[in-house]
Formats: structure tokens, sequence, C-alpha cells
């Protein structure tokens, strides 16, 4: 695959490595010239020292190769217009930080893939770390979703009964479903039937915030 990253930034660097390790082609589209600097010197990808709102770097950039375009800055001006131009050369899959939710619009509108504010979502996740230590990889999607892990005790009133039974007596609340399970290393995709044990480690999907109520009707 050959991936064109905008911005080598926190988000970028990451990504320039995770896709340098799986050897795909990439090219990389840097303004500041001690970042391309950097990029060019410890990976074996291409550099365009330019700003990526403009289609002479997409050019740069050898566009007409590419599979994907990632745009990671911190300027949603930018972002978008490097998405435009990706559209307009026909580059199959588009992604962007979305830094503000006001732009995010505007970047749907383009057919992009979009994260939102990618700084506020760490920050969740660490706040959430302290404050629901019971809880594993909480993730909140769109419109106030949520996933997240949790091991289940031998305390948890859901333990010894089937998951439709469960839900049919409200210990399960509406919205709320057990999409995947890991017992004694092996990964169970749970059906009515499944009954939980102790020591399961359960991936939830929430369709609301998650809430102590909740996470103590898994956890106990």
């Amino acid at each position: 695959m050959f991936i064109i990253i905008v911005g080598a930034g926190a988000i970028g660097s990451n990504l320039i490595e995770i896709a340098a390790r799986e050897r795909h082609n990439v090219a990389v589209i840097e303004r500041d010239p001690r970042r391309a600097e950097e990029v060019s010197r410890n990976y074996d990808v291409r550099v365009v020292q330019a700003d990526a709102a403009s289609a002479e770097a997409l050019r740069e950039a050898q566009v007409e190769r590419a599979d994907a375009l990632i745009a990671t800055t911190r300027d949603d001006a930018t972002n978008l217009m490097a998405i435009f131009l990706g559209k307009e050369q026909g580059i199959p899959s588009l992604v962007s930080v979305v830094n503000n939710k006001e732009h995010l619009a505007l970047f749907e509108e383009l057919g992009a893939t979009t994260m939102e504010n990618p700084e506020e979502i760490v920050a969740e996740y660490l706040y959430n770390s302290i404050k629901r230590p019971q809880i594993k990889d909480l993730v909140t999607l769109a419109g106030g979703t949520q996933i997240f892990k949790a091991t289940v005790t031998e305390r948890s009133p859901l333990v010894g009964r089937p998951l439709r039974e469960s839900g049919k007596q409200g210990k399960i609340p509406k919205y709320t479903l057990i999409v995947a399970l890991e017992r004694a290393g092996k990964l169970i995709i749970p059906s009515g039937n499944t009954v939980l044990e102790p020591e399961d480690l359960i991936t939830v999907f929430s369709g609301e915030r998650t809430t102590a109520g909740l996470i103590k009707r898994f956890t106990g």
C-alpha cells in the first residue's frame, strides 16, 4: 500500500513508524524543515518539505500512486485542504484528524473517515484510568457511546446465568451488549446462551456513557 501522511508531529510520527514497520510505501508531507529532516534521517520514506495545502506538494509526494492519505496536523484548515486535494486526485481512502468538532461536517462532506480531537480522547482515557480502574481500554465513540473491557468476578450478578436470561431480567441494561469475551486465552463471540464465568475478560458496548452502577454489574 502507498500511504501519504500529512504532518510529522506526534500522531504523524507514530503513523510513519507503524507504516514503515509494516513495509508500506510511505510519503510524508511536513512543512517544518526540522521535522522533515528528522523523518528523512530516521526512515526510508519519501519526504516532501512543503505546505500540504497545495497541489504541488501532493504531486511531489506522487499522489497518483497513493492508496490512502492521512492528515494529522493540528490545523483543521490544512487537513481539510489536503483531504479536498486528495479527493480531487481520486485517492481511495481519506482519513483525517479533526481538532474542532464544529469542522466535522466539512470533512464528512468530502467522504473522509475522521477522528475527533485526539488530545481530548487521550485525556479522557487517562482520567478514566484513575476514576474507574476496574475497566480497561475505554473508548468514547460518536454520540457518547462507549466501548470498554472489564474482568468479571464471582460477585457479579451475571455470573452463572445465560446472557439472554440476564437481559430479560434487566440485569444487563438496554443498549448494552457484551460483544466478545476472553476465557483461558481464547476469544469467544458470545450468544444469548453464553454463561459468564469469573475471570472472563469481556468487551462491552454501552449505548450511553458508562456509570459506576453498570461497571458494578460486571465486576461485582
